[in-house]
């Protein structure tokens, strides 16, 4: 049996009914609210219907001019059905925080933590939610406000004077002691 994705479409339809599909090059996402996030990634998880029993990544789309900045990507596989979902949602930039879904797929933990890094997107309830990569004291010097590198308004040449650029060898050949 095949997992088609009128089913997988009604079950979160249940859900949400204002979510979207698209399909692209035969991949299917689902665009749902925030606020149905925990609901459905459990269905989608535990019904015998769908399993989606791996999440694969979390990751955000930061698309700057949008009334709603940011997108949430949850990508998760059904080892049953061989198949692959998108399920994203739209959060806005001044209030840039979700739900975390650690209490349905554990390994969420470190993906939320990422993006929260390179996005500033905070996922309420996480277990310990801090910087992945960059430093907890990672801020404009300016203005002492969080920075955050994947966002369309961080500056192209990183943040200047925060820290030191290793020798760029393949513009200026090697140094010379």
């Amino acid at each position: 049996m095949n997992l088609v994705p009128e089913k997988i479409l009604e079950i979160v339809k249940d859900i949400d009914s204002t979510a979207i599909e698209t399909i692209h090059r035969n991949q299917l996402s689902i665009t749902v609210q925030k606020e149905n996030i925990i609901q459905i990634l459990d269905k989608l998880k535990n019904d015998s219907i769908s399993m989606f029993d791996l999440l694969i990544d979390i990751t955000a789309i930061d698309w700057l001019k949008q009334e709603k900045r940011f997108e949430v990507v949850y990508i998760l596989y059904s080892n049953h059905y061989k198949t692959y979902l998108r399920i994203k949602t739209p959060i806005e930039e001044k209030d840039a925080s979700t739900e975390s879904v650690t209490s349905i797929y554990e390994n969420a933990d470190w993906y939320e933590r990422e993006t929260y890094d390179m996005y500033g997107i905070k996922f309420n309830n996480h277990p310990g939610l801090r910087r992945f990569y960059m430093p907890e004291d990672f801020k404009d010097p300016s203005t002492g406000e969080p920075l955050y590198p994947l966002r369309k308004d961080f500056p192209l040449q990183g943040v200047p004077d925060s820290l030191p650029l290793p020798p760029y060898t393949e513009k200026f050949g090697e140094i010379q002691s």
